[in-house]
C-alpha cells in the first residue's frame, strides 16, 4: 500500500461547502494524509524542511484547491516558490520527487462548458493548470490528469455527497496503485456539475 498527501488550501473554507465535503471523513481513509496550509501557515510562514520531510514520506502528491483566478491559491503558488528548492526538487542532486506520482484536485464554480476553448472562460483545466503540471515534470514527478469537481456553485447537497464518495473512491485507488499513470485524458474523473456527479 502506497500513502498520498494531500496539500489542501482553500483561503476561504468557512464558505465552501463542496470543498469542505469533499475533505470530510478523509482522515478515515488509511495511508490518505490531509495537510491544510491555510490552517497550518496563516501568516504564510512556511517550514521548508518540514514539508519537504513530508512530501518525501508520500508516494502521491495532490495539490486540492479551488481554481482562483484560473491558478491556484496563493499559498500553494508560495509553497512552490519555497519548498520545491534547486538541490531538492530538481537541478543538480535534486532527486527528492522524482519519480512520484502528482495531480491537482479542482473545484470551479462554474460549469464544465465554460472551461473548453470554446467556451466562457476561453481555456481547459488542462490549458490553466499546465505551469503546475509542468513545474512537477520539472521535479521529475509522474504528471495524473486533474480531478475536477465542476459547478459548485449551483451543486445540491446530494451532488456533493456524491463527489465525496467519487473523489474518496480515487484517493484510495491512487494509494493502491489502481489508477494508470497514463496523462492522455482530459480529467481523471468524468467531471461533475451541478446537475450530476459521473463516475470515471
Amino acid at each position: 500500500m502506497g500513502s498520498v498527501l494531500i496539500l489542501f488550501a482553500h483561503p476561504a473554507l468557512r464558505h465552501s461547502r463542496v470543498n469542505r465535503a469533499l475533505i470530510d471523513g478523509i482522515s478515515e481513509i488509511e495511508g490518505v494524509t490531509l495537510h491544510d496550509l491555510y490552517e497550518l501557515y496563516p501568516e504564510f510562514g512556511i517550514d521548508v524542511a518540514a514539508e519537504q520531510q513530508l512530501a518525501e514520506l508520500h508516494d502521491v502528491i495532490i495539490f486540492q484547491h479551488p481554481l482562483y483566478w484560473y491558478s491556484v491559491p496563493a499559498i500553494l503558488k508560495e509553497w512552490q516558490d519555497l519548498v520545491l528548492e534547486h538541490g531538492w526538487a530538481y537541478g543538480t542532486g535534486g532527486s527528492a520527487l522524482s519519480g512520484k506520482r502528482f495531480l491537482c484536485a479542482v473545484t470551479t464554480g462554474g460549469g464544465g462548458e465554460a472551461y473548453r476553448t470554446d467556451g466562457y472562460n476561453r481555456h481547459t483545466i488542462r490549458q490553466l493548470l499546465a505551469p503546475v503540471e509542468q513545474t512537477a515534470r520539472l521535479c521529475n514527478m509522474i504528471c495524473l490528469p486533474p480531478y475536477v469537481v465542476h459547478g459548485t456553485h449551483l451543486m445540491t447537497p446530494e451532488g456533493a455527497e456524491a463527489a465525496r464518495r467519487d473523489y474518496h473512491r480515487v484517493l484510495a485507488d491512487l494509494r493502491d496503485g489502481l489508477v494508470e499513470s497514463s496523462s492522455d485524458r482530459e480529467y481523471l474523473n468524468e467531471p461533475s456539475d451541478s446537475r450530476s456527479v459521473t463516475r470515471r
